[in-house]
Parts: structure tokens; C-alpha cells; sequence
């Protein structure tokens, strides 16, 4: 009998895990990143080979709708591998419903901007520079962590700004960064950062709304005290 090539004898360019860290999950196809989740094969076929078989009796679409007793009828899959494959299907339903609910989300106004941030934000002992990112209708797309400073420095360079934005799709962008000490009041340093990336944003067509500031239950919109010039 011949068996299926297991992974780990498969040059590592080749092997989905060593692909995921080198191109992104984005760059994998479905049974790659299946083999991933079920993590071993067995003495007939490899983790690849198995997430193959699996798709074949109906792609994503049946992981889904599977229970744990169905998918463990299937030779290869036990206890342990029916509980990884529906623990994953089940976190990307979430996430999937998180996004259309987090899509429906308009940003009008700055008091809209500093309500989605405020609870997730104003706690921290470090800053944290985050982007709000809009589609055309400003409706929220995502909203991405930009980088985390120290309890008193956060800096943020427009290079990863302007990556979220473009992998999202966003067509403007509403930034917030957070102040540890509870006072929102805008640094010289965050007009001087805010400037740099309006600046880096108009080359690339993203438009940056506003920079909210967020404090202890309070918050300071550049863009209302005016330090947002067009």
C-alpha cells in the first residue's frame, strides 16, 4: 500500500504552518489552513491530505453544519480533532458576525468615535494608538491596533496606519490613541504625529477624519477643537 507523503517530510517551503508564518494566513488555501487546525494525520495520510477528504464531502460549508458525532464518524477524525475543527469553525462564525455588526456601525460624530473606544480604552496603563476604518458610507470596516507605547509614549508611524488601511479597503480613517493619566488634553506631539499622518494619508487617497483622544471617561476630538486643519 502507499501511503500519503506526511507533512513533515515535505520540503519546508511546502508545509502550511511554515507558509502561514512566511506569507500570512491570508495566502493559504482552505485545506492548508484545515491542516493547520487538525494539526497531525495518521498512519495513512497526512494532515493535508485528511483536511482534503474532509473538504471534498462539502467544503466550508459542511464543517459548518456538522456536528462533533458526524465529523467523528469519519476515519481519521476522533474526539480531539472533531472538537478543534468545530472550536474554529465556531470562532470564525463569531468573528464573521462581529464584522456585520461592527459594518452597521456609522461614525457621524466625534461623541460616535470616542463611545466605540471608550470602554476598551480608557482603563489602560499604556497607550495604545488605534484606527477607526471607514468605507465610503462611514460605516466602520475594522477597527486595528496601530501600535502600544509605554505609560507615556505612544508613537505611531504612518507606515502601519496606512497598511491597515489599504489591507481593509478603508477609505478614511478616525484615529484614537488613549492617555493613561485620564487627562485627554492633546500633547504637542500628538498634534505634531496627527499632521504626519494626514500628510501620509493624502498620498494614498485616505482621508484621515479626526484623532480622538481618549481620557478617563472624557475625551478631546482635534477635529472640534480645531487643531485638524483641512
Amino acid at each position: 500500500m502507499i501511503y500519503n507523503m506526511p507533512i513533515k517530510t515535505l520540503p519546508e517551503e511546502d508545509r502550511p504552518r511554515e507558509r502561514l508564518f512566511r506569507d500570512g494566513a491570508e495566502a493559504l488555501a482552505d485545506a492548508e489552513l484545515l491542516a493547520i487546525i487538525i494539526a497531525v494525520g495518521n498512519d495513512r495520510e497526512s494532515s493535508k491530505r485528511l483536511a482534503e477528504r474532509l473538504l471534498a464531502l462539502g467544503g466550508l460549508r459542511y464543517l459548518m453544519d456538522a456536528t462533533v458525532q458526524e465529523l467523528m464518524e469519519i476515519r481519521g477524525i476522533g474526539k480531539a480533532k472533531a472538537a478543534q475543527i468545530k472550536s474554529a469553525v465556531e470562532l470564525g462564525l463569531r468573528l464573521s458576525a462581529e464584522r456585520v455588526s461592527l459594518c452597521r456601525t456609522v461614525i457621524k460624530t466625534p461623541d460616535d468615535a470616542a463611545n466605540l473606544l471608550m470602554a476598551r480604552m480608557r482603563y489602560g496603563d499604556r497607550e495604545e494608538f488605534r484606527a477607526i476604518l471607514l468605507n465610503t458610507k462611514n460605516q466602520v470596516l475594522s477597527i486595528q491596533t496601530v501600535s502600544i507605547g509605554t505609560t507615556n509614549s505612544s508613537l505611531a508611524h504612518p507606515r502601519e496606519m496606512l497598511r491597515a488601511a489599504l489591507k481593509h479597503g478603508a477609505v478614511a480613517v478616525i484615529l484614537a490613541h488613549n492617555h493613561p493619566s485620564g487627562d485627554p488634553q492633546p500633547s504637542p506631539e500628538d498634534i505634531n504625529v496627527t499632521r504626519q499622518l494626514k500628510e501620509a494619508g493624502s498620498m494614498v487617497g485616505i482621508t484621515i477624519l479626526d484623532h480622538v483622544i481618549i481620557g478617563d471617561g472624557s475625551y478631546v476630538s482635534l477635529k472640534g477643537q480645531g487643531m485638524l486643519k483641512d
